[in-house]
């Protein structure tokens, strides 16, 4: 099992530095994790570490696909909400 970051990755170097296993390395024109050395921060914290600080909505997935940092995770406003609070701005 293993998280992988994907190509919307901006290569902002916040995950890298709390990696506990070393996993994270940049790799250009994003940071890749070596699927061999992740642990997915399991024994070391209850959350990967490197999805609760990417900034980038959906930027990493888990060992299934699904995204770590799901749209909404960052703001706590869910992604519909959000879509409605952007229409009624772009309204004014």
């Amino acid at each position: 099992m293993a998280y992988k970051i994907i190509e919307s990755c901006v290569n902002c170097w916040a995950c890298e530095p709390l990696c506990p296993s070393d996993a994270i390395y940049e790799a250009k024109p994003t940071f890749l994790i070596n699927q061999k050395k992740c642990t997915e921060c399991d024994g070391d914290f209850m959350v990967a570490q490197c999805a609760s600080i990417c900034p980038i909505e959906g930027a990493i997935l888990d060992s299934y696909g699904e995204s770590a940092n799901p749209a909404g995770s960052l703001t706590g406003i869910p992604p519909e909400r959000m879509a409605e609070a952007m229409a009624e701005i772009q309204a004014r």
